[in-house]
């Protein structure tokens, strides 16, 4: 049996004794990290394929297997954390990322592109939230919800920061050149920042944070409460990461300009800023498993709501900003979903594990999402076929918080 112990904050653990630098130097590696390994593709992949010949699909493709090796990776790299810290993996992350942008620059052919991303797929395990969720959780207790909000504001910025700094390079050089520049401004920014910044003690479990008893980790990852959560946010993260990508061509299907579509999803991107910062009210006056089951349910009506409603156009940047609010929320619910349940003791294997199905979901969304929508009628099926998916994924959440009551 499970049981979670919450032992005093007013010990006062983690105010005096946190590393200061900890949460700034995060916030800074998570928005270049992000920007340059993961947002700088959808930015070049199109002068990539112009250049060389290569086909979109095979490029794409590469790239969705770099968020896999990510996704099955990122359990070893919650293990290691758990008992050594996140300086060494964080590290020899921002190293790898270097080197595995190096060979996409070079890349004579394709195999030798997806060689390199499948090394960037182990930079992004060592790097993204995962690893510095794992690093907060144990140094910033109890205030890691919000350090766990700061970073994932941060984080939000990548794209606004690096998106437009990538198309500025590439108006005046190649690809290549591109991603060779940004190669070195990853290895500037976060190669010292991860090795001076995180080289505090790793310290045990803090007092102020829920500690597990009785089971072990290996106990927790196989049992039926566990992977009944893990299908319902992997469902969930199959919908809205799915949405993302189908925004743009569902509004031009609808007879909307390029320019309107983008704006209508670039909006949305603050509406996931917004919801972040809510998330810390949210947790305070909601329990667990209403929590999850409402945000996912939320998560079903947007969707629903954006294959339903043609229009006028500012309803649907309303929805697309609702819908960002959720996507906000959902990503610091996974944050937070393993203490809340089973403790902290191993809270880096066990949120890698739980982390692992919903990066797969998220890395095949897009493709499924484009192969769906013409057996599906068009785009607006495809959404409301989602939003089927969201509401199954909220009777899985309700179930789970049941199984964990009796477990």
């Amino acid at each position: 049996m499970t049981e979670l112990h919450t032992r005093g904050a007013a010990t006062g653990t983690g105010d005096r004794s946190r590393p200061r630098a900890v949460l700034p130097a995060l916030c800074a590696t998570q928005i270049t990290s992000w920007g340059i390994i993961f947002y700088a593709f959808p930015v070049l992949n199109p002068a990539i394929t112009a250049d060389t010949g290569w086909p979109p699909g095979a490029t794409t493709g590469a790239f969705s297997l770099a968020l896999l090796i990510s996704a099955f990776a990122g359990i070893r790299v919650g293990r290691i954390i758990d008992h050594r810290g996140p300086r060494t993996v964080m590290t020899t992350g921002s190293v790898l990322g270097v080197v595995s942008l190096l060979i996409i620059a070079a890349a004579p052919n394709l195999p030798l592109l997806i060689a390199g991303w499948l090394l960037a797929g182990l930079a992004m395990a060592a790097t993204f939230y995962q690893p510095a969720f794992a690093a907060l959780t144990r140094w910033w207790a109890p205030d890691h919800v919000r350090a766990l909000t700061i970073v994932t504001l941060a984080g939000g910025l990548a794209s606004t920061v690096f998106a437009p700094i990538t198309a500025a390079l590439a108006d005046h050089m190649s690809w290549r050149a591109t991603y060779t520049v940004l190669a070195m401004i990853l290895g500037i920014v976060t190669i010292p920042t991860h090795a001076l910044a995180l080289k505090a003690l790793w310290p045990a479990v803090p007092l102020a944070l829920p500690v597990q008893t009785g089971d072990s980790a290996t106990a927790v990852a196989h049992s039926r409460p566990f992977w009944v959560l893990a299908a319902a946010l992997t469902l969930s993260a199959l919908t809205v990461s799915a949405v993302v990508v189908a925004l743009v061509p569902l509004l031009l299907e609808r007879g909307y300009s390029t320019d309107e579509a983008a704006w209508a999803l670039g909006i949305g991107g603050a509406g996931q800023t917004l919801g972040r910062a809510l998330y810390s009210t949210l947790a305070r006056r909601s329990g667990t498993t209403a929590r999850t089951t409402a945000l996912i349910a939320l998560g079903g009506l947007t969707t629903a709501a954006l294959g339903l409603v043609p229009g006028p156009y500012t309803v649907l940047v309303a929805l697309s900003i609702a819908a960002g609010m959720v996507r906000g929320n959902l990503t610091l619910l996974q944050a937070t979903a393993v203490t809340d349940r089973w403790g902290a003791t191993h809270y880096g294997r066990l949120s890698g594990i739980l982390a692992a199905p919903v990066t797969v979901a998220s890395a095949l969304a897009p493709w499924a999402g484009a192969v769906l929508a013409g057996p599906l009628g068009g785009y607006d099926g495809l959404f409301l076929a989602l939003a089927i998916s969201s509401a199954a994924a909220a009777v899985l959440s309700a179930t789970s918080g049941r199984l964990t009551l009796r477990h």
